[in-house]
């Protein structure tokens, strides 16, 4: 069984198929070569067309843009494991609002994310192999509508942040790509 996504049939995109002696890395600066030759500059600043700033999962299987129908340019992307809000991601969202302009905060967490099958030992199983404790927490989640609830709460409760009004939590669904609307109150 594969764990790669395929590229649609339509799609602009070259694959990043191995060449002898390349690694990932490789491939993807070549990648890159190819893509900087056909490159336009926008001429766009940093602060989102939309003023909405999207915080989500890193999960590879969550093409955001695509599933939001989103173009360069119209947001600030910000991922992390299991897409919640952490320390960074409010020192993400204070910049992005309050020397970018955004006014929205859309959240998204998924459907079988791999926070849900981890706990907090994680980091005592680090320390053990390695000698250091993180310093981070794990931020592991059994249930991944109250996981969305308490980023919500975390975001409308910083004093950091100049707008929590229009800031909304989501679950992806990554077998229909459908997104689920999270009651903050529930």
């Amino acid at each position: 069984m594969t764990t790669s996504a395929h590229l649609p049939a339509d799609s602009a995109a070259e694959p990043l198929a191995e060449h002898a002696g390349g690694t990932v890395i490789d491939n993807l600066v070549d990648h890159n070569r190819t893509y900087a030759g056909r490159f336009t500059d926008p001429g766009m600043d940093a602060s989102p067309v939309l003023h909405v700033a999207v915080v989500a999962c890193m999960d590879a299987r969550l093409d955001l843009h695509a599933a939001l129908g989103l173009q360069l340019g119209d947001c600030h992307t910000i991922r992390n494991a299991g897409g919640v809000v952490t320390d960074d991601v409010i020192r993400s969202l204070t910049i992005s609002q309050r020397a970018l302009g955004t006014r929205s905060v859309i959240l998204i967490h998924h459907t079988g994310c791999g926070l849900e099958r981890l706990t907090e030992d994680f980091r005592h199983e680090l320390e053990d192999e390695v000698g250091q404790r993180p310093s981070w927490a794990v931020e592991a989640f059994r249930d991944v509508d109250k996981d969305v609830r308490q980023s919500m709460q975390r975001v409308r409760t910083n004093p950091f942040l100049l707008h929590k009004d229009d800031v909304r939590g989501f679950v992806f669904d990554v077998h229909t790509g459908l997104l689920r609307e999270i009651d903050p109150a529930s």
